[in-house]
């Protein structure tokens, strides 16, 4: 089974880490054996028989799984192998609904939970995402888990397996984590004289290298203010920080620091750094404009990588019509600094990880089999799989190939190796309406039709009305 899964995962994965996944056993699956034993006497045979007789195996079952590992996922072909693996080893079955993680798939889970219509494990978000189905007890902490399956995620550490906002206990075994960066097109900072930004980056550093670029004729920042603003929304608020206090969602009397991130935002937008169509386009657009050699920078996400990559195939499908060349242009570095936030401290964490639904808890075999499904999926030999060049809470992470990684993949490696730390994303705090003004409303802001103080005060007066 070793070598079969081993097969499958390199198979599937596109230009990521190849690795090999034991199977877990979790004692769900009882069997029996074929050595000859002495027949008992008759007067003895049917005490023997109750006492001796092996367990019946247990019966295959279905899970139902839900994961965000589909569509331009990164590690969907990942996910698909190893439940082919996970399902060829133990005999069950797996139906998957995962889907493209948006603001859709989250409002579908969390219908599904409304409705009973949830599936057997979930991996989703464990920030405010989840409150409403742990808060209605529709999943199963680690600790009541472990209370019958006391090696359940024992090879992770748990110090990182985040704590619920609404109890305190954890419930979501993580597998990758995230990061969040500034990718470079080094061809067009190479045409208008910038170096490749470094650890003591400074905001006055990087608005002296994008009029440089400007003046060159390229697009400084690739950026969809009028559709997708959240990497400079966060970053912006964090420089006006640190990594200390970024977390806390100030109250309207102390916006300061919010207020002032949306003004550097407003003067990034007043100087030109931004597409002339920012306000109009598409992120995906503007993402084209970063691929194809017209714009220098975009901050984003470490899921970005799989999106540069494939962008340098000529079949976005097929791994190996990637252009090497036109894939080296492109680099990760850290997001320019100001006051007591150094470049260097990058927003990130481990976000996502897999639940056990108390619906599948509570079915005697999918108790078991579930725990054996997210078991595997964690394991020391499946997660490296998955987090490639991001981050885990394997207590020993095994030594990774760099060979089995493409060029950026190694550059983001390099780069995460000088990272000082990791700050989670206030703005998953900071959820639903009170974003409206400030994430919707950022080309009113830019544009000076509202106050950057009256956008950021109406936001917080929103989110404490609703507490």
């Amino acid at each position: 089974m070793k070598k079969a899964l081993v097969m499958l995962l390199t198979g599937a994965m596109v230009l990521s880490l190849a690795a090999c996944g034991n199977s877990v056993d979790d004692g769900a699956d009882a069997s029996t054996t074929d050595t000859a034993v002495e027949a008992p006497a008759e007067d003895e045979a049917d005490e023997a028989a109750e006492v001796e007789a092996p367990a019946e195996p247990a019966a295959p079952v279905e899970l139902n799984v839900t994961t965000t590992f589909a569509g331009e996922d990164g590690n969907a072909a990942n996910f698909k192998a190893a439940v082919d693996a996970w399902c060829a080893e133990t005999g069950n079955t797996v139906a998957d609904t995962s889907a493209t993680s948006d603001e859709t798939f989250k409002t579908r889970v969390i219908t599904d939970f409304e409705t009973g219509s949830e599936p057997d494990v979930l991996f989703f978000f464990n920030g405010a995402d989840s409150n409403s189905f742990i808060e209605a007890g529709k999943v199963v902490s680690l600790d009541e888990i472990r209370a019958e399956y006391p090696d359940f995620a024992s090879n992770m550490n748990d110090d990182l397996i985040a704590d619920s906002l609404v109890d305190g206990k954890k419930y979501a075994i993580p597998v990758n984590g995230y990061w969040e960066a500034m990718f470079c097109n080094m061809e067009v900072l190479n045409a208008a004289g910038v170096s490749l930004p470094g650890a003591n980056y400074t905001m006055d550093d990087f608005k002296a290298d994008c009029q440089k670029i400007k003046d060159a004729g390229y697009t400084p920042i690739a950026c969809a203010l009028g559709n997708i603003p959240h990497y400079w929304w966060e970053f912006a608020i964090f420089n006006n920080q640190s990594p200390a206090n970024h977390l806390e969602i100030p109250s309207v009397e102390e916006d300061s620091a919010w207020v002032a991130g949306m003004n550097d935002i407003k003067e990034l937008y007043e100087l030109g750094y931004f597409p002339d169509n920012t306000l109009s386009a598409t992120d995906d657009e503007t993402f084209a404009m970063f691929t194809e050699g017209k714009a220098a920078f975009l901050i984003d996400g470490s899921w970005k990588v799989g999106g540069i990559v494939a962008a340098c195939q000529t079949d976005a499908e097929d791994a190996s019509t990637i252009d090497q060349a036109k894939l080296s242009n492109f680099d990760v570095t850290y997001v320019p600094g100001k006051g007591d936030r150094k470049a260097t401290d990058l927003i990130g964490g481990l976000s996502m990880g897999y639940y056990i639904t108390k619906k599948a808890w509570d079915d005697p075999d999918k108790r078991a089999a579930a725990v054996s499904f997210v078991s595997y999926m964690t394991s020391d030999e499946i997660i490296p799989v998955f987090a490639q060049h991001t981050a885990s809470a394997l207590k020993n992470a095994p030594t990774v190939d760099e060979t089995k990684f493409n060029s950026l993949q190694i550059k983001a490696m390099k780069m995460m190796s000088g990272t000082t730390s990791l700050t989670g994303a206030v703005q998953d705090l900071f959820q639903g309406d009170c974003r409206v003004t400030t994430f919707d409303g950022m080309p009113e802001i830019v544009t000076g039709k509202v106050s950057a103080e009256d956008a950021v005060a109406e936001g917080l007066q929103t989110y404490y009305d609703a507490q």
